[in-house]
């Protein structure tokens, strides 16, 4: 495996557990987080992933983080995914993504996630997943 993205494969591992720190123990102090570019402002800081985690963690629940797909370049993994939860209100949501994590050593320095707010505002709304969404449900993991 990847040396970038088995560190990633603890974060996962982290996530579904719902341990918080142990998921900012592999963040730098310093972090920028783009949840949604370059739609939304960035998180900075501990601080503000650990705000943005806790978020996060109250309203996902049965957590399917899914990569198709990964690469790795100097200190920079790329992926493409589908994070596939449940809402507090049980409701199924999948936000096909595709991302950039920047490292300095072992820790996460830079995390870009390129969404379309569109459908998650939508899959909010009720509406269907859409053709498109069940498509790249249908895949099977990378990972």
């Amino acid at each position: 495996m990847a040396r970038l993205f088995s560190i990633l494969s603890e974060v996962i591992a982290a996530w579904q557990a719902k341990d918080v720190e142990a998921v900012l123990a592999h963040m730098a102090d310093d972090i920028v987080w783009h949840y949604a570019a370059p739609g939304m402002p960035p998180v900075r800081g501990k601080a503000g992933a650990e705000k943005l985690l806790r978020r996060f963690q109250a309203d996902m629940h049965d957590i399917q983080w899914r990569i198709f797909n990964h690469a790795e370049a100097g200190n920079l993994l790329f992926l493409e995914g589908v994070d596939d939860y449940r809402t507090t209100d049980g409701k199924r949501m999948a936000v096909p993504y595709a991302g950039v994590l920047e490292f300095q050593g072992d820790l996460i320095i830079g995390w870009r996630d390129y969404v379309d707010l569109g459908v998650i505002a939508a899959q909010k709304a009720g509406e269907p997943f859409t053709a498109q969404v069940e498509a790249l449900l249908a895949r099977k993991a990378g990972r």
